[in-house]
């Protein structure tokens, strides 16, 4: 109601009452009369309590049975028997010093052998001398320093990108690209094959999330038809609804690559937009490492958003996206491990970038070597007996598995164990894929997991077949006597 000044007197009151408008007198009342029943006639309802006894309470407690902090892990994990088994002295190079022993590196995803380069160490140890161990602050928190907005310039630049932003842990890079963008009430389109990070990604969103088989575009297709119908019977809805549409360029899981060409089709088709997971194909895939843009030769500027890991082909620490300025401006503000995760250590930094000289002054040897070197291992596993060979022959992920399956998840994994075991004492190093496997959306078939190298000789390629062709063969004569 309207303050009355205290120099009026009834009559003026009265007046101003019948000159006002009917409506608001009407409305005054109102109020007036709800306020007195909030005031004079509101409840309140009191919660009823259950009293126990003592005898009740005593055998309640009695009864509990609390659940470990931490779950109770067997010693015969196969995890902690790798940890006693493999103990690596000295860098990740071309050969690893197991217990020891020298082997032929084929376990990690130093594909470019960025790793053991000595102009990125010199490199890194300069920027140590200069700045220190790390930033010990977020990026908004003077945790930037001139070598990360190098950085940024240079990936923003190899890429042909408008800008890049570059995180300090490679697996939370697109787990906090995807929620960043995508919310609660938002479709998400995504591969069921993507790896960990990506999944991580797609739970933190909280988004609705619709999962296509594996690189299978008609199933993809249908499900974006029948989203389309759904938003037809809700337009209103549809209208605030975003859709996304994720893939990886080269599956980890998998070792074979996305169908790019399609998936920008369909986009453009059903009005999605495409995030794209390049960890395994940056600085593999291209002319020049640029990734399955490159390798399909499709402009980067038909993707949304791309992301990718510094720690496989690069030899760093950290990750990076990259796309057009507003929507890496965005991330500034919105990506969790970018706003609340102390920046990439300056020296690694510093690293990344003399990996991405070297690799924009070298990309007709490295990248066709890698090519070459990945066929070659390709066609001689190919050939290995009782065992099956999981990838394209480009891919420098290649993932061996059991021609025929136990049946028993456990025992095929004890199986390709031994396989490992055995080829490491013939000198090769290989690993096998290891999975969350209670959190994993889609869990593969064991595997043995094999990363080639552009550094790789034509006789250590001879050299890996063999030992992983007479490794197998020792290992499946046992099982089978």
């Amino acid at each position: 109601m309207a303050v009355i000044p205290a120099t009026w007197d009834l009559y003026e009151l009265l007046q101003a009452v019948v000159q006002a408008p009917t409506y608001h007198i009407v409305f005054e009342i109102l109020l007036i009369l709800w306020i007195i029943k909030l005031i004079f006639f509101s409840k309140s309802y009191a919660l009823e309590k259950t009293v126990l006894t003592t005898k009740e309470k005593d055998e309640l407690i009695e009864e509990w049975q609390p659940e470990p902090l931490v779950p109770d892990i067997p010693d015969t994990h196969p995890v902690l028997q790798a940890l006693e088994r493999n103990i690596i002295t000295g860098r990740p190079d071309k050969y690893l010093n197991v217990n020891g022993r020298s082997c032929l590196n084929m376990a990690t995803m130093n594909f470019l052998g960025m790793a053991g380069d000595q102009t990125i160490e010199t490199e890194a140890i300069k920027c140590l001398r200069k700045y220190g161990v790390g930033s010990c602050g977020p990026r908004g928190f003077y945790g930037t320093m001139d070598v990360h907005l190098v950085l940024e310039d240079n990936l923003a630049k190899f890429m042909n990108c408008e800008e890049a932003i570059l995180y300090s842990y490679g697996f939370a890079t697109i787990a906090s690209a995807i929620p960043a963008y995508s919310k609660r009430g938002d479709i998400i389109f995504c591969d069921e094959g993507v790896c960990f990070s990506i999944q991580k990604g797609l739970v933190a969103s909280r988004s609705f999330i619709k999962f296509f088989k594996h690189n299978d575009m008609e199933h993809l297709e249908r499900l974006l038809i029948e989203q389309q119908k759904e938003d037809k019977k809700n337009p209103k809805k549809a209208k605030v609804t975003r859709r996304f549409l994720v893939a990886e360029g080269l599956y980890i899981k998998h070792g074979d690559i996305c169908p790019l060409p399609k998936l920008v089709e369909l986009k453009w088709k059903y009005k999605v937009r495409i995030f794209l997971e390049e960890s395994f194909s940056f600085g593999v895939l291209g002319k020049c490492g640029r990734g399955v843009t490159e390798h399909f030769d499709i402009p980067v500027d038909e993707i949304d958003l791309i992301a990718a890991s510094l720690e496989n082909s690069v030899g760093s620490t950290g990750g990076f996206c990259c796309g057009k300025k507003y929507v890496i401006d965005h991330q500034r503000l919105s990506g969790l491990g970018y706003c609340f995760s102390a920046s990439l250590p300056p020296m690694l930094a510093s690293a990344a970038t003399q990996a991405l000289t070297i690799m924009e002054a070298n990309s007709a040897v490295l990248f066709t070597s890698l090519r070459e070197n990945a066929e070659k291992i390709h066609d001689g596993l190919l050939q290995v007996e009782g065992m099956k060979l999981m990838g394209v022959p480009i891919s420098p992920l290649k993932h061996l598995q059991l021609g025929e399956p136990g049946g028993d998840r456990d025992m095929d994994t004890r199986t390709l164990q031994k396989i490992v075991d055995e080829v490491q004492t013939l000198g090769v190093a290989m690993t096998l894929a290891r999975y969350l496997e209670k959190e994993e959306h889609c869990l593969p078939q064991p595997s043995i997991r094999i990363a080639v190298s552009c550094k790789l000789t034509d006789t250590e390629i001879k050299n890996v077949i063999e030992c992983t062709k007479k490794a197998c063969q020792t290992v499946l004569n046992e099982n089978s006597s």
